[in-house]
């Protein structure tokens, strides 16, 4: 899903541009597993990728990899190169805490993509998407 365009040193990129572009390939692997559900309503699809891609959920993603030690070292420096990002904006109902937390996640998920580990990425989000779908007991495990 890549154009034939590179990214020179991506390890070294601006971390709020590696949650920009996160945030869209994130939504992508949202957005195909509501779709391949069977789910095409749009009113019902953006309902439903919200429960993923909010800042609530990505930021409870975040913690969940966190606490249970799945982060690799380099993925780790970025997940904090992200929290530390200024973004400029809060959205209104969001705490900061959260959506420092959610521009993390979404850094790490920029990171992965831009670095050609798409085998991790598909990891990641595999445990994200079971831990929103309350299978965390098994998530990561």
């Amino acid at each position: 899903m890549k154009l034939n365009e590179t990214v020179s040193e991506p390890e070294q990129l601006n971390a709020l541009a590696l949650a920009y572009l996160g945030d869209g390939v994130f939504d992508v692997y949202i957005r195909y597993r509501l779709i391949s559900q069977g789910q095409v309503r749009p009113n019902q699809l953006h309902r439903r990728a919200t429960k993923y891609v909010s800042a609530k959920a990505q930021a409870a993603i975040l913690d969940h990899l966190q606490e249970r030690g799945l982060l690799a070292e380099d993925e780790a420096a970025v997940v904090r190169r992200g929290r530390n990002a200024k973004p400029g904006t809060v959205p209104k109902h969001t705490a900061q805490h959260i959506y420092h937390m959610s521009t993390a996640f979404e850094a790490l998920i920029g990171f992965l993509y831009l670095t050609g580990r798409e085998e991790r990425m598909d990891e990641l989000v595999q445990i994200a998407v079971d831990l929103i779908e309350g299978k965390e007991a098994n998530a990561g495990e």
